[in-house]
C-alpha cells in the first residue's frame, strides 16, 4: 500500500465547516473592535503624555 491509498476523504467535514463559517464574521468583528479599542487607548495615552510634557509647572 502506498501513502496515497491510506488517505481517506471525510465528506462530512465541509458540512460541519458551514456552521462554523457563520460564526467567523462575529469573531472578526470582535477582534477588529478589540484592536480599535487598543489603538484608541494608545492614542489617548500619547495625547495625555504630550499634554503632560507641555504643561507649564511654573504657575
Amino acid at each position: 500500500m502506498s501513502d496515497k491509498e491510506d488517505i481517506e476523504i471525510d465528506d462530512d467535514f465541509v458540512a460541519e465547516d458551514d456552521g462554523e463559517a457563520a460564526d467567523a464574521p462575529v469573531e472578526v468583528a470582535k477582534t477588529n473592535l478589540t484592536k480599535r479599542r487598543i489603538i484608541d487607548n494608545l492614542l489617548e495615552e500619547r495625547r495625555l503624555q504630550k499634554q503632560l510634557a507641555d504643561f507649564d509647572y511654573d504657575l
